[in-house]
C-alpha cells in the first residue's frame, strides 16, 4: 500500500521534516539488515487518538533489540512520549499507522556490528486495511508457500528483525503472482508457522488453535494476545498446538491476525475452501469485538488504549 506522507517524523530526539529524513547509503544496516523494528495502528475513538497497545509493542521493540546486541539510546518510557508526540504533531486524528525502527547507521561497515553507532525513528501516517477490505468483510485465499520459514536457531525468530523480512518478502511476492493474497510459511519440520506477518489462529469444534510461536518460529503477536484474551472472555478455549497444512484445508474456520492485517478471515487454503467459505461465527464475533476494543467502544478493553 502507498505511504500518504505527513508533516514530521521523529529522529534521534528531534521532530524532522518528512523529505529531510534520510540516512547515508553506507549506513550498516541497509547493507546487512541490521535493526529492529515494530508496526503499531493508533485508532480514533470517542476520546480522541489512542495508540492500540502502544507499551506493549515498545516492549517488544526493545526485547528485538537485546536479542541483537543493540543498545537503544532512549528508554521505553521516551519512545512512548516520541510516539504519542508525532501523532500529536501530525494531526493524525482518525487513526494511522505508526512504524518505530532502530537501526545502526554511518561510520562503520563489516560484520562486526558492535561499534555502529544506533539511531531510532519513528514515523506515523494514515494507512488503510492491509489486505483490503473486502478480505476483511468475506476473507482471503492463501498459499502454502514454498518459502520455509526460518529455523529458530539460525536467526532469533523471537526478535522483529528488519533483515529477516526477505523471508516474509519472498513468500508473498510467491503468493501474489499466483493469485492469492497471502503466504502461509511452514516451519523446519513441516508444521505450520505463520503467515508472511500474521499469526494464524484455526476454529475447531468450538476451541482456537495457534501455533506456538517459539517452536514454529514465528513471532509472538500482540493482537494474537489480544485476541486470545477476547476468546477467553467469550469462553473459548485456545490451545497453543503444533498444527500441519491439512488441519488449515479441515478447518471449520481459520482467520488469520497482525497489527497491519488487524483480524481477517480465511476462506480458501491451496483452492481448498475453508468451513464454508465465508467468515464464520467465531472469527466474526472475535473480529467484531477487536475493532470495537481497539476503538474504545468496550471499557473491559481499554486499559489497551494509549490516548495522544
Amino acid at each position: 500500500m502507498p505511504i500518504i506522507p505527513t508533516e514530521k517524523i521523529w529522529i534521534d530526539g528531534d521532530l524532522v521534516a518528512w523529505e529531510e529524513a534520510t540516512v547515508h547509503v553506507l549506513t550498516h544496516s541497509l547493507h546487512y539488515g541490521s535493526g529492529v523494528f515494530e508496526g503499531i495502528r493508533a485508532y480514533p475513538t470517542s476520546s480522541g487518538v489512542a495508540v492500540f497497545r502502544l507499551t506493549d509493542h515498545i516492549d517488544r521493540l526493545f526485547s528485538s533489540a537485546k536479542v541483537f546486541m543493540i543498545d537503544i539510546p532512549f528508554t521505553p518510557a521516551e519512545l512512548v512520549e516520541a510516539t504519542k508526540e508525532l501523532v500529536r504533531v501530525n494531526r493524525l486524528d482518525d487513526g494511522c499507522y505508526i512504524r518505530p525502527i532502530v537501526f545502526l547507521g554511518y561510520g562503520e561497515m563489516g560484520l562486526n556490528p558492535l561499534p555502529c553507532p544506533v539511531s531510532v525513528a519513528v514515523a506515523a501516517w494514515p494507512w488503510g486495511t492491509y489486505l483490503g477490505d473486502e478480505g476483511v468483510r468475506k476473507g482471503i485465499r492463501l498459499k502454502i508457500s514454498s518459502w520455509q520459514r526460518h529455523d529458530p536457531n539460525a536467526v532469533p525468530t523471537a526478535a522483529k528483525g528488519t533483515g529477516m523480512y526477505v523471508n516474509s518478502s519472498l513468500a508473498k511476492v510467491e503468493a501474489l503472482k499466483a493469485g492469492y493474497d497471502e503466504a502461509v510459511l511452514l516451519a523446519p519440520d513441516g508444521s505450520v508457522s505463520e503467515c508472511t506477518g500474521e499469526n494464524i489462529f484455526v476454529v475447531k469444534r468450538g476451541s482456537l488453535v495457534v501455533p506456538p510461536s517459539s517452536e514454529s518460529g514465528a513471532l509472538e503477536g500482540i493482537t494474537q494476545r489480544s485476541v486470545e484474551r477476547i476468546a477467553a472472555d467469550m469462553g473459548i478455549d485456545v490451545a497453543h498446538e503444533a498444527i500441519i497444512r491439512t488441519d488449515l484445508y479441515t478447518a471449520d474456520e481459520a482467520f488469520l491476525t497482525g497489527t497491519a492485517a488487524e483480524v481477517v478471515p480465511i476462506r480458501e487454503v491451496d483452492d481448498r475452501v475453508v468451513g464454508e467459505g465465508r467468515p464464520g461465527p467465531i472469527t466474526t464475533q472475535i473480529q467484531q469485538t477487536y475493532f470495537a476494543a481497539v476503538r474504545g467502544e468496550l471499557d473491559q478493553y481499554k486499559d489497551w488504549l494509549d490516548h495522544v
